[in-house]
């Protein structure tokens, strides 16, 4: 398939291909052209006189002149199959079939113009090709147009399936989120997260990461988060909506896959939660006062899909009034420091510190922080970040 025009180019110049096997007609072409010598300087002809040739040089130029009567294709298959081969090339039909209808289904079958042999002229051959050619270049913008608003509708239904809204209404907390795919920002990734909040005043927070960035990957990671969340709700313990989770994945997966999960249950009076690592990074909690540290991996169990036979447990700690707690997924940390080595836990731990011991942090205080790891990165990071920052405010509405 051909390239589009490049926006680049030197619009006063044409490239055309002439296809006529007819020596007087192609002559009576060239010769409408040398009537214009200004306008013959900025066009380039070549001439072929049967399909076969047009295929091999169709993809090169701008604008195509097809006569419907060729040795090795007549009428309107000689177009389609010149439009199938190079479809972002203009094409003029030149007919000696002067009647309205062939020149409809002409354009119908995808040529952006067509003249009947015997009535026209210099000026009006060299308009056609250039308006045609314009045209086409139009109609590629608006079919491009077109396929990235398809792709950000489904992008963006996607989203709304990664990016939920949180069920949180204690006044007590504080939740910030933010997702920012990989480089290429083509397709979303798996990675996905969830807060929810019970009857009882209980909260259920997740992050998660299913391996690899397509569009399977980040499809699967919205099943998993609306399970999980329906799960929650139904009042599972986290011990069991993780394994049934797990079974969601196994069962909707379209090739061997696995996801890492963070889950936190954070109890009613604020002081102490549970947590249960799936092959997932712990979470790095900011005390009330002090100095924040990654919480405890000893209690580190399976990835959800790898069958290893070591069961998951959950680890209790206590919670200081104040507290604040980040989820995150790898790509955090897995860029590059500034000298070349793996950024890791390690310059994590006091850069999220100093961004988010801030008493109002937030949603802008995540932005920073992604900042600051792709500014040491020396760009965008490779894997997709996706940070869960929940914060519990004292009685004055401070850490």
């Amino acid at each position: 398939m051909a390239a589009s025009p490049s926006p680049l180019r030197d619009a006063t110049r044409l490239s055309v291909l002439l296809v006529e096997d007819d020596d007087g007609d192609a002559l009576l072409v060239e010769e409408m052209l040398a009537d214009l010598p200004a306008e013959a300087e900025r066009i380039t002809l070549l001439r072929v006189t049967t399909m076969a040739a047009a295929l091999a040089h169709a993809a090169g130029v701008d604008c195509v002149l097809l006569d419907l009567q060729l040795p090795d294709a007549t009428g309107l298959t000689a177009l389609t199959t010149l439009r199938h081969h190079s479809p972002v090339t203009a094409i003029v039909v030149l007919t000696g079939q002067n009647d309205t209808a062939t020149g409809v289904a002409a354009v119908a079958a995808g040529a952006q113009d067509y003249l009947g042999k015997d009535q026209v002229d210099g000026r009006l051959l060299v308009r056609a090709m250039r308006y045609a050619w314009e045209r086409r270049r139009a109609e590629e913008v608006e079919q491009r147009l077109l396929e990235q608003q398809l792709l950000a509708g489904e992008n963006a239904r996607l989203e709304r399936g990664l990016l939920p809204t949180p069920l949180l209404a204690d006044a007590g907390l504080r939740l910030a989120v933010r997702y920012r795919p990989a480089r290429d920002g083509a397709l979303l990734g798996g990675d996905f997260y969830d807060t929810v909040e019970l009857a009882d005043g209980t909260v259920e927070v997740i992050i998660g990461d299913v391996c690899g960035h397509g569009p399977d990957e980040a499809a699967l990671g919205v099943a998993l988060r609306i399970a999980w969340r329906a799960l929650v709700l139904a009042g599972l313990s986290a011990m069991e909506v993780l394994a049934t989770v797990e079974r969601v994945l196994l069962s909707e997966q379209l090739t061997p896959l696995f996801a890492t999960a963070c889950m936190i249950t954070v109890a009613p009076d604020r002081a102490s939660a549970r947590m249960v690592l799936a092959g997932h990074p712990p979470p790095l909690l900011l005390p009330g006062s002090g100095t924040a540290a990654f919480l405890s991996s000893d209690a580190l169990g399976p990835p959800l899909g790898v069958p290893v036979r070591r069961p998951r447990r959950q680890m209790n700690f206590a919670l200081a009034p104040g507290w604040s707690v980040l989820l995150y997924t790898d790509g955090i940390f897995e860029g590059f420091d500034g000298a070349r080595e793996r950024l890791g836990h390690a310059r994590l731990a006091p850069l999220a510190e100093d961004v988010l011991a801030h008493p109002d942090a937030g949603g802008s205080a995540l932005d920073a922080l992604i900042d600051r790891v792709q500014d040491l990165n020396g760009g965008p990071l490779d894997d997709d970040v996706a940070l869960v920052f929940l914060r519990h405010l004292t009685a004055e509405g401070t850490r």
